[in-house]
């Protein structure tokens, strides 16, 4: 190298010139500063939607009872709230992309609020059911919100953490459904029966949406998205056509139309992907953005949580069936039996939050490993015990079970999130809640329906028995297919650079 008449190498010279000429590089913007303060309010708002998922199940029996819902009725209650609710997340996402996370929040809050008012005053099976469907579309509108706006406002540093606050609040507002809502239905406050564990949420979402109107900023997408109608009814369509005769189909006792609609779901999502495609190839901006799913982390991920949401809370129910029919619990018994799941799959949250970015997708598989040792344990049991099954006999194999999921549930919301552009976060958002709630509501009428069908006409805690072990065998299944593929999520050294 030939120095310059200064002595510095003529190489450095043309850098320090070429770095004067650039302008300086922008400072990264500051995070917003009430993140933490508006955390709590997102993850209320996330809470009540998934006690309503899951409260209604310990309510059947009164139900029944108070205001005299048959069969039919009573899975349409159960599970039309899953179904509008999974069916509806993704335009949800979508709208909150369009009109600002901030707005679809507070206004989807409000509606939830409201018809959380009209179930806990409905007259007749008829209007819970229209009032529950209701509550499922608000809590489309509310709930992908919650998930976008902690991807867009927290930094890379700190979103995993917020993330697994979320995954929190999904376990815990289902497990409170059963606790809960037991303690809620056999203390029959102020004399209001079943009308309680709806009524609950109005004082909550009234405080939830002052708040939030002081707390959330005005952040919405950058890309000014449009709405595709198409899309939104053919994804919601397809979603349509397999879960209502899932819901309805044993009670109905299969008729032609259900096996049409099982048929047709396919075909249809087909159809609207193929359409989702053309949409982005013509330069537009379809409802689901397929560029998500060239990401493998991320869709790896959503088939670990769908295996694990199916598996969980397919569980969840048919327990709550054995405690309440089989072994004639109150709801308040039911609930107090499953304390102890709740509290571990609570600390063992708590505890994923600490380790999840040392150790990454490690903590999904000890995570899933652990509930599959958990049904193991439980079926081990039922066999052996046959009619002489007692619920103090089922809180080893609950609690193995509700810490393998408290360590996974969260873990998996930031290993699928954790790396998503905010630009990203709305459909994001949206695809991974519908993954999630559809696996839960899928998991649910299906497994329900082998439940049932093994009971067949029979009674007792032997007959319910039995039952459970046709459905803990397909969610030992499920989990032992999750924990094998969370080892193909990132390990270690790469949860840390995404980071």
């Amino acid at each position: 190298m030939v120095p310059n008449s200064g002595g510095v190498p003529a190489a450095a010279t043309e850098q320090q010139a070429s770095a004067l000429a650039s302008p300086p590089a922008p400072p990264a913007p500051e995070p917003y500063d009430k993140r933490w303060l508006m955390l709590p309010v997102l993850l209320a708002a996330m809470f009540m939607a998934q006690f309503d998922l899951y409260v209604v199940n310990v309510a059947a029996p009164s139900l029944e009872r108070d205001l005299h819902a048959g069969p039919a009725a009573l899975e349409l209650i159960v599970a039309g709230y899953a179904f509008t609710y999974a069916s509806g997340l993704i335009t949800g996402g979508r709208l909150g992309d369009l009109f600002s996370f901030r707005n679809l929040f507070i206004y989807g809050t409000a509606a939830f609020t409201v018809a959380s008012l009209l179930c806990g005053i409905a007259q007749t099976p008829g209007e819970l059911v229209a009032a529950r469907l209701l509550q499922g579309l608000t809590g489309a509108a509310m709930v992908p919100q919650v998930l976008a706006t902690i991807t867009a406002t927290f930094p890379a540093a700190e979103r995993a953490k917020a993330l697994s606050w979320f995954g929190v609040t999904v376990g815990v507002g289902a497990v409170a459904g059963q606790v809960l809502g037991g303690a809620l239905l056999q203390g029959n406050v102020f004399g209001l029966g079943w009308r309680v564990i709806f009524l609950v949420n109005i004082p909550i979402g009234i405080i939830a949406l002052a708040l939030a109107w002081r707390l959330m900023p005005r952040t919405r997408s950058a890309a000014h998205p449009k709405l595709d109608p198409i899309g939104a009814a053919g994804i919601s369509g397809s979603l349509a056509l397999l879960l209502i005769p899932l819901v309805v189909g044993r009670t109905e006792h299969w008729p032609v139309w259900t096996w049409v609609c099982l048929a047709a779901s396919l075909p249809v999502m087909a159809l609207a992907l193929f359409w989702e495609r053309a949409v982005a190839q013509r330069g537009g901006q379809p409802l689901l953005d397929l560029k998500l799913f060239e990401d493998g982390v991320f869709t790896r991920g959503l088939i670990v949580g769908i295996g694990t949401f199916a598996a969980f809370f397919s569980f969840m129910f048919c327990l709550t069936l054995l405690l309440q029919s089989g072994l004639g619990l109150t709801p308040l018994e039911a609930g107090f039996t499953f304390t102890p799941l709740g509290v571990a799959f609570s600390a063992a949250s708590i505890t994923a939050q600490r380790i999840t970015a040392r150790h990454g997708a490690r903590v999904i598989t000890t995570g899933t490993t652990l509930a599959a040792l958990g049904v193991i344990a439980l079926l081990i049991d039922l066999h052996v015990s046959g009619a002489s099954i007692s619920a103090p006999r089922l809180i080893g194999p609950m609690i193995l079970i509700g810490m393998g999921n408290g360590l996974a549930v969260p873990a998996l919301v930031g290993a699928v999130l954790a790396g998503v552009k905010p630009q990203q976060a709305g459909a994001a958002a949206g695809v991974l809640t519908t993954s999630q709630q559809f696996a839960s509501a899928a998991g649910v009428a299906a497994l329900g329906s082998v439940f049932f069908t093994a009971l067949g006409t029979g009674h007792g805690a032997a007959s319910y028995g039995s039952a459970l072990i046709w459905v803990a065998s397909i969610d030992l299944a499920l989990t032992v297919l999750a924990a094998g593929l969370s080892l193909l999520l990132p390990r270690p050294a790469r949860a840390k650079a995404a980071a």
